[in-house]
């Protein structure tokens, strides 16, 4: 019977680490395609569109520092590369600090709507 305890404490810890970086792995998923999706609409500079992300960033609850971001653009092509840790609880009271990196290569069309500014 201890044996059938043991076995089952672990597969729930397995069960529940795989569940909180899956959902992690999910969210930056998401995060990433919404930042594709930024650099493929014309922004007016750089800044504008740091600051989308970085808007973004907030919107997925995502640890992103200004300084692990950085975008380059030559004419119509935007790169823009990208990284934070996350920690994760894998384990109850352990956490772990995930790392998640992106690297987005996107065409910004000719005729791209430009991004709607935010009454301020």
């Amino acid at each position: 019977m201890l044996k059938l305890f043991v076995k089952l404490a672990i597969v729930a810890l397995l069960a529940n680490a795989v569940y909180r970086v899956g959902l992690e792995y999910l969210t930056y998923v998401k995060f990433r395609d919404a930042v594709r999706d930024a650099a493929m609409y014309k922004t007016a500079d750089d800044d504008d569109l740091r600051k989308r992300i970085m808007d973004l960033s907030n919107d997925y609850d995502i640890p992103l520092s200004d300084d692990a971001l950085t975008i380059r653009r030559e004419e119509r092509h935007v790169m823009i590369d990208g990284s934070y840790h996350k920690p994760i609880e894998v384990v109850p009271t352990f956490h772990y600090s995930w790392p998640f990196t992106w690297s987005i290569d996107a065409m910004t069309p000719m005729n791209a709507p430009l991004i709607p500014r935010k009454n301020r």
